[in-house]
């Protein structure tokens, strides 16, 4: 299986080891995944955001090639033929202000394009998905909010934004959230534990 990971952080996926000021617990959880798929057999392609220097901003140029179901951004479209080669793309990410960072949300402005990635039959009608392989997507999350504020006071709008208003609505129906609070207050050993977990789970995806 072919799986596409889509990982935001500021410091890059290679800020997975346990550096004071150089350290990102979405990276080690991106690295424990990949670790898993890996080991599983299966071929893991990488896109990171910030590493890659991804405009996450959709310009009125990119807008206006949108509006004609085209792209004019090179990475843009390296982006959608990866992602429409995809068996399953897993999303890793921390969430800010109970939402995605800039680079993620800026993905599924500028990547999901209408006629590329998706198309309407009709105004009001289902999307149609141009995502002919993919068969499900994961989302590895970290975040401070205590997990039962995040869904039953703010109502999950991760989930909200990525699943039901995204991939969802495309038709992708095989979603899985994976989310983990407050790291920062775990101690080491509990961190491995939480890390072997996500090695064990992908290897058996």
């Amino acid at each position: 299986m072919k799986v596409l990971m889509i990982f935001d952080h500021p410091y890059g996926a290679g800020a997975s080891e346990n550096t004071p000021h150089r350290r990102s617990f979405s990276a080690a959880l991106s690295a424990a995944a990949r670790r898993g798929l890996e080991k599983a057999g299966h071929e893991v392609d990488l896109i990171d955001l910030h590493a890659d220097g991804f405009d996450p901003v959709m310009h009125e140029s990119d807008l206006a090639a949108w509006r004609q179901s085209s792209v004019i951004d090179e990475r843009v479209a390296d982006y959608q033929a990866r992602l429409r080669a995809a068996d399953h793309a897993v999303f890793v990410f921390p969430i800010w202000w109970e939402s995605m960072p800039a680079s993620t949300k800026g993905f599924l402005d500028r990547v999901m394009t209408k006629g590329i990635v998706y198309s309407e039959s009709k105004p009001g009608r289902p999307f149609i998905n141009g995502l002919k392989n993919l068969r499900g997507v994961t989302l590895i999350t970290v975040m401070t909010t205590p997990d039962f504020i995040y869904r039953w006071l703010f109502g999950n709008p991760i989930t909200k934004i990525l699943f039901r208003g995204t991939f969802r609505k495309i038709g992708v129906k095989n979603l899985r959230w994976l989310n983990h609070t407050n790291p920062a207050g775990k101690t080491l050993e509990q961190r491995e534990r939480i890390l072997q977990g996500i090695e064990e789970r992908f290897a058996a995806l």
